[in-house]
This record gives structure tokens, sequence and C-alpha cells, in this order.
């Protein structure tokens, strides 16, 4: 009986641990709470970088999640709502961040590294093609290759 009642003192210990860690979020239509949704699983979490707010236990997720929610019940649209999230935190905060001068490299970089590759591809593969005249093989060559060639044979024999 011991052994029970350790168990279930143990395991309501653990069940409130569960419940305090859970968020509870009321809105007052279905809209806001699709809207407070979809912003928690398309902004990012500074903190973490690849976990979207929502996803993360991180305490700046928390209290972004948390600030998201207090906009949404004020009636601020997805576009303010992100607006100040990427004046607060820059353009990180979002998954698709804009084209911008200081982003152009990143936009533009794997593409201008690929062609670089090909360009110099081509280049090396066309030098190789070409043939100088003094490479040609003429009679010359080909006198002196029998005469090395009956040389080797020669010493064959021995």
């Amino acid at each position: 009986m011991k052994k029970w009642m350790i168990a279930l003192f143990a395991a309501m210990t653990f069940s409130l641990a569960a419940h305090a860690a859970i968020e509870v979020y009321e809105f007052d239509t279905l809209q806001q709470e699709e809207q407070f949704k979809e912003l928690g699983h398309t902004l990012r979490c500074p903190k973490c970088q690849n976990n979207t707010i929502a996803d993360s236990n991180a305490e700046l997720a928390q209290d972004l999640r948390h600030k998201v929610y207090e906009m949404t019940k004020d009636g601020k649209s997805k576009d303010e709502i992100v607006d100040y999230m990427i004046d607060r935190y820059g353009n990180f905060v979002t998954y698709n961040p804009p084209f911008t001068l200081a982003t152009s490299i990143l936009w533009l970089g794997p593409l201008g590294v690929v062609l670089l590759g090909f360009g110099l591809i081509i280049i090396r593969s066309r030098k190789a093609k070409q043939v100088d005249v003094d490479d040609k093989w003429d009679q010359d060559k080909e006198q002196r290759l029998k005469a090395l060639l009956d040389e080797e044979n020669d010493g064959d024999k021995q």
C-alpha cells in the first residue's frame, strides 16, 4: 500500500509540472486564433534560429508568443505584427527575407558560384582541345620513335 501511495504522489507531482508548462491562449474570434497560429509558425525564434516561436521553448520565444498574442487580441493585422517584429529583430525573424542590397549576396551568391564554376570548366576544356602547331606529329618524331623502339627491342633479345 505504501508503494501505491508513493507512486500516486509522484504521478500527481509530475502531472502538475506538465500542466504548468502548457500555455493556453483564449481568443475572441476564430480568425484571431488562426492568425496567432499562423504567425507562430512563420516567425523565427531569434535565439534558436532554426525553430519557429511556436516550436521553441526559449524565454525569448515565449515573450514573442505573448507579444503576438497581445497584438492579435488588440486587433492588429498579420502584416502589422510582422512589421513590428522586423523593426525590432530585423529581417532574420522571418523565414523569407526580402530582396535588399544587404541580402543580395545571400540570394545571388550561390548562382554566381555555379556560373563561375561552369565558366571555368568550359574554359579549361577548350584549352585542353587546342593543339599548338609545334606539337603536331611529324616525320622527324616518327623516326625518333622507331629508333627508340628498335633500341628497346634489341635490348630484350640479349
